[in-house]
């Protein structure tokens, strides 16, 4: 090559290198951005718990406790092997985590998605709190690592609602709806589906111990105020919070939370599907609900200024 050649072409190669190094670093700096180190996460896990204290506290929520309550003890879920206790809150991707743990506790190399939505909620082969004696119960909560996993309490209520009744499940499409319909309307033999805002009503004229698990308040499902857990997760970091718990647990490498879907050909309730269904309800309604579920507002540190929250998520 003569140099007048060169003397063109060394530009352009300097300038090569240059473009390649810029794009790679920000190529690294983001895929670093999307790994939380683990004292970052552990100081979330810190803030949540020490705002979970407070309100609990100043909410006089503390109780001396002979035994577990029945109702909380048939929410907690044992996996033996990696001593993990996990709570049930249902609309907050309790199914995969079912199913999870019963890949843990069969010790099955097996792909989550071989396990079907309705199998891992009948099997008995995952085993519920309830199940064990008081003292033994003790024990697990001593010895186990404790988890929960809450959501924002409108999202998981709309997700409630498309989940249960806008689809036909024997019990929640026809009994549950049949006592809404029944409760608000004129035509009692009405088959047209219940509307949000009549689910809504339903739920706010019951008293909050008496609601279905799917729509109850997180923080009497699994009590945690007085229930210490070692692992407080949320949906909305459901994939860094799972990948914790599973090393925290010594589950095997190749295990991952599974991000599986019961109705695969919808949308997962998100932020703007949840304000769609929020701007149907009238502000009555927004304050009884938003009454109804104060606590787990307070205790999970979530906004009640829903539309800017929300807003800011979609």
């Amino acid at each position: 090559m003569n140099q007048k050649a060169l003397f063109f072409l060394l530009p352009n190669f300097i300038f090569g290198i240059i473009i390649f190094g810029f794009f790679s670093l920000k190529q690294k700096n983001l895929m670093d951005s999307f790994h939380v180190p683990t004292e970052d996460w552990l100081a979330i896990q810190n803030d949540r718990k020490n705002t979970l204290a407070s309100v609990c506290q100043k909410n006089n929520l503390l109780k001396p406790r002979s035994k577990l309550d029945s109702l909380v003890a048939n929410q907690l879920f044992v996996e033996h092997k990696h001593k993990l206790t996990y709570c049930e809150v249902p609309k907050v991707g309790c199914s995969n985590w079912k199913r999870t743990i019963f890949i843990l506790q069969a010790g099955l190399e097996m792909e989550a998605s071989e396990i079907e939505h309705d199998h891992i909620h009948q099997t008995s082969l995952i085993k519920r709190m309830a199940a064990y004696p008081p003292p033994i119960q003790e024990e697990f909560l001593s010895n186990y690592t404790k988890v929960m996993f809450t959501r924002h309490p409108l999202e998981r209520l709309v997700s409630a609602y498309r989940d249960k009744l806008l689809h036909s499940e024997p019990y929640y499409s026809t009994t549950v709806a049949n006592e809404i319909r029944a409760m608000f309307r004129k035509n009692k033999n009405s088959s047209e589906k219940v509307s949000f805002q009549e689910f809504v009503s339903f739920i706010i004229a019951k008293p909050m111990n008496a609601l279905d698990i799917h729509w109850k308040p997180m923080f009497l499902l699994c009590d945690p105020c007085n229930i210490h857990y070692d692992i407080l997760g949320k949906y909305e970091t459901l994939g860094l919070d799972s990948e914790h718990v599973l090393k925290a647990i010594g589950a095997p490498e190749s295990l991952q939370y599974p991000s599986l879907k019961r109705y695969g050909s919808e949308k997962r309730t998100n932020g703007d599907i949840t304000l769609e269904y929020l701007r149907q309800l009238n502000s009555e309604q927004i304050e009884k609900i938003k009454k109804l579920y104060e606590m787990d507002f307070l205790l999970f540190n979530y906004t009640m200024k829903y539309e800017d929250y929300f807003s800011l998520k979609s």
